[in-house]
């Protein structure tokens, strides 16, 4: 009985940390893009990025599912590349800096990985989960959902957390953002009260051009 009982933990466990919701349907392309022409996202937003953050969300169904977080590290850390978007009255409520991985990249994100000390920035889609008291203050823990790309993430220890490195001024002085261990860190004026919006169960997207993502990740198409 016991050892029933502990094959079906490492089941779930194991079923926990993979992509184990894409064979839901997705939502249509056409709601996606009135969504993000609503919540007037041209601007600032690729489209291409956000109806892969939307596809995924659809087939993930999230229990908080008002709120979307994505992360496009297509574009250079002195760009707002961080956008919390709220789906029921689409509106884009933050657009701000977020840092990478300090093996990812300088200026640009170029490289990712899953790997245990590789202090690079994982891409793909995660769940918030529970906040903490870190030496960076509030800090949010993620679990990744697709497996070889981001599921050692609570392993990692890679948290939503704020840095005095994404700011304006450390732009300013260094041309680019501070970098991380792999956590995309937020300037640390708004940091608390994001975390605060989409803690415990809200969608995180993370973006990258990383060709070997883009062709086998379930969640995207």
């Amino acid at each position: 009985m016991k050892q029933l009982v502990l094959f079906i933990v490492i089941i779930i466990l194991f079923l926990g940390c993979s992509t184990m919701y894409y064979n839901k349907t997705p939502m249509p392309i056409v709601e996606i893009d009135n969504i993000y022409d609503e919540a007037d996202l041209e601007p600032v937003m690729q489209k291409d990025v956000f109806r892969m953050a939307m596809t995924g969300y659809s087939k993930i169904q999230p229990e908080k599912d008002s709120l979307i977080s994505v992360i496009d590290f297509s574009k250079p850390s002195t760009d707002k590349r961080f956008y919390l978007i709220d789906l029921a009255n689409r509106t884009l409520l933050y657009n701000t800096y977020t840092s990478h991985g300090v093996n990812t990249g300088e200026n640009m994100a170029v490289s990712f990985s899953n790997k245990e000390g590789s202090r690079k920035s994982s891409l793909g889609f995660y769940l918030t989960a529970e906040t903490y008291e870190g030496k960076h203050g509030t800090s949010l823990k993620l679990d990744g959902l697709e497996r070889g790309f981001n599921h050692r993430a609570r392993r990692r220890y890679i948290v939503i957390h704020s840095a005095d490195y994404v700011t304006d001024d450390f732009i300013k002085e260094n041309d680019r953002l501070g970098r991380s261990w792999g956590c995309p860190a937020l300037p640390p004026d708004i940091t608390q009260d994001i975390i605060e919006l989409i803690k415990e169960g809200s969608v995180l997207f993370i973006y990258g051009n990383d060709e070997n993502y883009l062709s086998t990740s379930k969640l995207i198409k």
